[in-house]
């Protein structure tokens, strides 16, 4: 009994850590692109690449943080890069010139890419196997509601008047509660691991890579979304709050945690990813549509616009949970660390790449056809899920 009440209680320690991490993350993520065409001038093209910074440099510590995580303590590592990630929010507003701004960017990619791969990795640590797949759902549903209030939070304040500065220090106060949270977590003991020769498969799951590269594909046109699509709201015409499509999103998001992480401990996982893709595909087609269909009905257009982060919100809240545990199956226990990692690699490959491309096509040509072309890669990466990585899983999975 105490052992349950010492878990419950370094769940929900992690849960508040990880909901006021990302309420700071997703308080600028769709001020950013404001603030940098604003204060440095910045051309689209230009915001993309500078804003991928942070993804780019994300991804190329993921690898690292599995194989440190797997080998020395996790919560140590996870509050140092918490404090880090914590810190860049006060260098954004020291940085006064573009270029001290990207090494801000990229130093907060890094420590992104550490804390989020230790809190997923302590999760694992902290639930019995019987509930992951549904430990994983609610921890991921922390990220969801943070992202339903922090980019409505933070537009609201932004087209209220509110200084940059001052946006920058809610999410500093953001996560130092946080980062207060994340020191009561009780993490079980984790023996001395003998370090091994250094090789490929000690920082990318290998059995991993076909679902990877599904997940990257998914995720381009999600980068896309989550940094532009206040952008693209006002190029086609949306005049409502479209801060409220990050809060529909959301909203879909924790719907389908209610159901997905129970059918994933059921063994359901692949049908589970299916099932989401039907909803992202036909969403993203439909969001690209709406550059067409303002000029037929704004009323309707607007309606329809966050009816499809709702279906997002639903597609993506089923399949996240699902891609995480595909990942974990396939790993051995002393490899949790490097599965998280590569699960979450994969998926910030696909979020730079959606930033600099949507900026770059946006520029040439219109964010709709950025969307249209995202539309397209959904699909892509369904059926090469359904041909190639179910198959694979099925005959590789470790449990």
């Amino acid at each position: 009994m105490e052992k349950e009440r010492l878990v419950t209680r370094s769940y929900c320690c992690i849960l508040a850590a990880n909901f006021l991490l990302y309420f700071g993350f997703w308080l600028l993520i769709p001020i950013l692109p404001f603030y940098l065409a604003d204060t440095f001038h910045a051309t689209q093209s230009a915001i993309g690449i500078v804003l991928s910074c942070y993804t780019v440099s994300a991804l190329c510590i993921r690898p690292f943080s599995g194989y440190l995580l797997d080998t020395f303590s996790r919560k140590p590592l996870y509050l140092f890069a918490y404090f880090i990630f914590m810190s860049m929010f006060a260098g954004y507003r020291m940085a006064g010139w573009l270029s001290l701004f990207i090494v801000v960017r990229i130093v907060h990619g890094i420590s992104f890419g550490m804390v989020t791969v230790g809190g997923n990795t302590i999760v694992i640590d902290i639930m019995p196997s019987s509930r992951r797949g549904e430990g994983l759902g609610f921890y991921g549903l922390t990220n969801n509601l943070a992202m339903s209030v922090g980019p409505m939070f933070g537009l609201f304040l932004h087209n209220a008047g509110t200084s940059y500065d001052t946006l920058f220090a809610y999410g500093f106060g953001s996560c130092l509660l946080g980062l207060t949270a994340a020191s009561l977590v009780k993490t079980p003991y984790k023996p001395p691991v003998k370090r091994e020769p250094v090789s490929l498969d000690r920082f990318i799951l290998l059995k991993g890579l076909p679902a990877g590269a599904s997940l990257l594909l998914l995720s381009i046109p999600y980068g896309m979304t989550t940094n532009y699509v206040a952008m693209y709201a006002r190029q086609i015409g949306i005049t409502a709050e479209t801060g409220f499509f990050f809060t529909c999103m959301a909203v879909g998001m924790a719907v389908s945690r209610l159901f997905s992480g129970r059918l994933v401990d059921k063994g359901k996982i692949t049908e589970v990813i299916q099932a989401g893709f039907y909803l992202v595909c036909l969403s993203f087609f439909l969001l690209a549509g709406c550059g067409w269909l303002m000029a037929w009905n704004t009323m309707v257009t607007t309606a329809l616009f966050f009816g499809i982060a709702l279906c997002l919100g639903v597609g993506f809240g089923i399949m996240f949970p699902a891609y995480n545990t595909l990942f974990v199956n396939l790993a051995p226990n002393n490899q949790r660390g490097t599965a998280t990692s590569t699960y979450l690699t994969s998926w910030d490959v696909g979020i730079g790449i959606g930033m600099v491309t949507g900026g770059c096509i946006a520029e040439l040509t219109s964010f709709k056809i950025a969307y249209l072309f995202g539309a397209a890669l959904t699909v892509g990466s369904f059926f090469y899920f359904r041909l190639k990585v179910t198959p694979h899983f099925h005959h590789h999975r470790l449990r």
